[in-house]
């Protein structure tokens, strides 16, 4: 049996993870990443494919008559024509859940960031700030608490519930915006527009489906405080980029954490490139070592499934 991984190098870039514990299931191939020239000839001879964003589309499957199993290293799996799959006889199965405490811990990184102004007085102290101060205690940055700030969280699946819990611990005011009612939320359910007017920080844990794609809007950010802080760690096309840009520019709202945009790697042309309220990292919340493994270790445990003649987290049923 022939398995192929197309784009190890979005799960492990500096060796700290391994992509050995395939091999006890036959032929192992492993590409760094795969140009969409190159998928065909890479995997039509494999009966096994593992990949986290390469684009297998209908036309790559027409070609790929020996695959018949895409194991995906990620939830979202958008770059898969899943029922081109399904009626080629493919079975896709993907992980979820997998990074729900690190996609968390980077939301509350951003907002301390944000709130804590850490940052600001480390590089202060090193300029020599402190140095030079007359009393024991110097602030010339002034820091807030969260207790009492609104957590506006739109979508509530094992993210935003997450989310949700911590900033009850730290005593935030949490309000929950989702498609579809949850029958156990303990806190107080709005509406969209709600949402995005009361939120003095507001983050969003939904897919990127018609429904919510571009729903940070001109209309809905102008509803927004102008000292609110925009965290968006889900799917980039989920922003207008266009919109955020003029409401950062403007100060109609203080500022934007972003680990997505429509376009990635980040282009040159991105309209919030350089805008200093807004703060872009490289699509890194789900990233730390432990969540990789993690992940990895759910997509070894989905082929054995396969293997063992039980699929599980199939998504092209």
């Amino acid at each position: 049996m022939k398995i192929v991984i197309t784009d190890w190098q979005t799960m492990s870039c500096n060796d700290e993870i391994s992509c050995s514990c395939f091999e006890s299931f036959g032929e192992v191939e492993t590409y760094p990443l795969t140009m969409p020239e190159e998928i065909v000839c890479r995997i039509k001879d494999a009966d096994i494919l593992i990949c986290n964003k390469t684009p297998i589309t209908s036309d790559v499957i027409k070609e790929c008559r020996k695959l018949k199993y895409i194991g995906v290293l990620a939830t979202g799996y958008n770059n898969i024509d899943t029922e081109a799959a399904k009626n080629a006889g493919i079975i896709v199965c993907n992980a979820g859940t997998y990074s729900t405490d690190a996609v968390s811990q980077y939301v509350f990184a951003q907002i301390l960031y944000h709130y804590n102004k850490l940052h600001l007085y480390n590089e202060d102290v090193r300029n020599g700030g402190w140095l030079r101060s007359s009393a024991f205690s110097y602030f010339p940055f002034p820091a807030y608490e969260l207790k009492g700030k609104t957590l506006s969280i739109i979508g509530y699946g094992s993210i935003g519930r997450q989310v949700a819990k911590i900033g009850d611990a730290f005593g935030m005011n949490i309000i929950i915006n989702t498609r579809t009612k949850p029958l156990d939320c303990q806190f107080e359910l709005v509406s969209l527009t709600e949402a995005f007017a009361r939120a003095d920080v507001l983050t969003v844990h939904t897919p990127l489906t018609p429904e919510t794609k571009g729903i940070i809007s001109k209309e809905n950010l102008a509803l927004m405080k102008s000292s609110a802080l925009l965290i968006n760690s889900a799917r980039g096309a989920i922003v207008d980029e266009y919109a955020l840009a003029d409401a950062l520019k403007s100060n109609k709202i203080a500022g934007a954490a972003l680990d997505v945009l429509e376009t990635e790697p980040m282009s040159e042309n991105t309209p919030l490139r350089g805008i200093p309220n807004c703060m872009i990292t490289p699509h890194i919340a789900w990233s730390p070592i432990e969540t990789r493994q993690r992940l990895l270790n759910i997509v070894y445990d989905n082929l054995q499934a396969y293997l063992d003649g039980r699929p599980q987290n199939v998504v092209n049923k």
